[in-house]
Protein backbone atom coordinates (compact mmCIF):
# COMPACT_ATOMS: atom_id res chain seq x y z
CA UNK A 1 0.00 0.00 0.00
CA UNK A 2 1.59 3.48 -0.89
CA UNK A 3 1.54 5.83 2.20
CA UNK A 4 1.20 9.84 2.36
CA UNK A 5 4.56 11.32 3.35
CA UNK A 6 4.33 13.44 6.50
CA UNK A 7 7.60 14.84 6.54
CA UNK A 8 6.72 18.14 5.23
CA UNK A 9 4.06 18.52 7.55
CA UNK A 10 6.41 17.69 10.59
CA UNK A 11 8.93 19.83 9.36
CA UNK A 12 6.61 23.00 8.96
CA UNK A 13 5.29 21.94 12.54
CA UNK A 14 9.15 22.57 13.87
CA UNK A 15 10.11 25.33 12.07
CA UNK A 16 7.28 27.49 11.69
CA UNK A 17 4.73 26.79 14.80
CA UNK A 18 2.59 29.83 13.70
CA UNK A 19 1.15 28.48 10.60
CA UNK A 20 -0.70 26.12 13.02
CA UNK A 21 -3.57 26.53 14.90
CA UNK A 22 -5.47 23.45 17.36
CA UNK A 23 -8.88 23.92 16.67
CA UNK A 24 -12.11 21.12 17.47
CA UNK A 25 -9.47 19.15 18.57
CA UNK A 26 -7.45 18.67 15.63
CA UNK A 27 -4.30 20.14 14.81
CA UNK A 28 -4.99 22.90 11.74
CA UNK A 29 -2.70 24.02 9.04
CA UNK A 30 -3.80 27.63 7.84
CA UNK A 31 -1.72 27.58 4.40
CA UNK A 32 -2.56 24.32 2.99
CA UNK A 33 -5.91 24.28 4.99
CA UNK A 34 -5.30 20.33 5.91
CA UNK A 35 -6.37 18.95 9.49
CA UNK A 36 -4.62 16.16 11.18
CA UNK A 37 -6.59 14.42 13.65
CA UNK A 38 -4.98 12.14 16.09
CA UNK A 39 -6.99 9.04 17.06
CA UNK A 40 -3.89 7.54 18.75
CA UNK A 41 0.03 8.31 18.80
CA UNK A 42 0.49 6.20 15.94
CA UNK A 43 -2.99 6.71 13.77
CA UNK A 44 -3.87 10.32 12.13
CA UNK A 45 -6.42 11.38 10.09
CA UNK A 46 -5.84 13.88 7.46
CA UNK A 47 -8.48 16.16 6.39
CA UNK A 48 -7.99 17.89 3.24
CA UNK A 49 -10.33 19.08 0.25
CA UNK A 50 -7.49 17.58 -2.03
CA UNK A 51 -6.70 13.97 -2.74
CA UNK A 52 -3.92 14.08 0.00
CA UNK A 53 -6.61 12.46 2.72
CA UNK A 54 -7.29 9.39 0.21
CA UNK A 55 -3.70 8.25 1.77
CA UNK A 56 -3.19 6.98 5.36
CA UNK A 57 0.10 7.78 6.89
CA UNK A 58 2.58 5.03 8.41
CA UNK A 59 2.40 4.41 11.91
CA UNK A 60 6.14 5.58 12.01
CA UNK A 61 5.29 8.95 10.67
CA UNK A 62 2.05 9.08 12.62
CA UNK A 63 4.04 8.91 15.50
CA UNK A 64 6.96 11.13 14.57
CA UNK A 65 4.04 14.11 13.80
CA UNK A 66 2.24 13.18 16.99
CA UNK A 67 5.92 13.40 18.76
CA UNK A 68 5.69 17.35 16.88
CA UNK A 69 2.43 17.81 17.69
CA UNK A 70 2.54 17.44 21.44
CA UNK A 71 6.51 19.12 21.44
CA UNK A 72 4.53 22.06 19.48
CA UNK A 73 1.32 22.26 22.12
CA UNK A 74 3.48 22.84 25.23
CA UNK A 75 5.86 25.09 24.17
CA UNK A 76 4.05 26.92 21.72
CA UNK A 77 0.75 27.02 21.54
CA UNK A 78 -0.34 26.49 25.28
CA UNK A 79 1.55 29.69 26.22
CA UNK A 80 -0.10 31.66 23.24
CA UNK A 81 -2.81 30.64 24.81
CA UNK A 82 -1.73 32.04 27.95
CA UNK A 83 -0.65 35.09 26.76
CA UNK A 84 -3.73 35.93 24.67
CA UNK A 85 -6.20 35.25 28.26
CA UNK A 86 -3.93 37.76 29.85
CA UNK A 87 -4.12 40.28 27.05
CA UNK A 88 -7.77 39.80 27.30
CA UNK A 89 -7.64 40.56 31.21
CA UNK A 90 -6.32 43.96 30.45
CA UNK A 91 -8.72 44.73 27.08
CA UNK A 92 -10.74 48.06 27.39
CA UNK A 93 -14.14 47.33 28.53
CA UNK A 94 -16.68 47.46 25.75
CA UNK A 95 -19.38 50.15 25.41
CA UNK A 96 -21.84 48.61 27.51
CA UNK A 97 -19.80 47.80 30.29
CA UNK A 98 -18.25 51.50 30.39
CA UNK A 99 -21.89 52.69 30.37
CA UNK A 100 -22.19 50.44 33.29
CA UNK A 101 -19.60 50.77 35.69
CA UNK A 102 -20.15 54.31 35.40
CA UNK A 103 -23.75 54.20 36.54
CA UNK A 104 -22.29 52.33 39.56
CA UNK A 105 -19.75 54.79 40.20
CA UNK A 106 -22.23 57.49 40.04
CA UNK A 107 -25.20 55.62 42.33
CA UNK A 108 -22.07 55.00 44.83
CA UNK A 109 -20.54 58.38 44.94
CA UNK A 110 -23.98 59.97 45.06
CA UNK A 111 -25.45 61.09 48.45
CA UNK A 112 -28.70 63.03 49.14
CA UNK A 113 -28.37 66.61 49.64
CA UNK A 114 -27.57 67.40 53.49
CA UNK A 115 -30.34 68.13 55.54
CA UNK A 116 -29.98 71.29 57.77
CA UNK A 117 -32.05 71.74 61.25
CA UNK A 118 -32.11 74.42 63.80
CA UNK A 119 -29.26 73.47 66.73
CA UNK A 120 -30.77 71.22 69.77
CA UNK A 121 -33.44 70.32 67.41
CA UNK A 122 -33.43 66.44 66.16
CA UNK A 123 -34.01 65.77 62.65
CA UNK A 124 -37.53 64.97 62.03
CA UNK A 125 -38.11 61.78 60.55
CA UNK A 126 -39.50 60.91 57.38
Amino acid sequence: MTYLELAPAITALRSRPAEFELRDSALHHHGSRHSFRFISPDEVRIEAFCDCSQLRATPRQSRELHDAFQQWRVSYWRPLQINREFAEHFAPPGLIRRAMIGLLRYLIAWRPAPRTAPLGEPLPLR
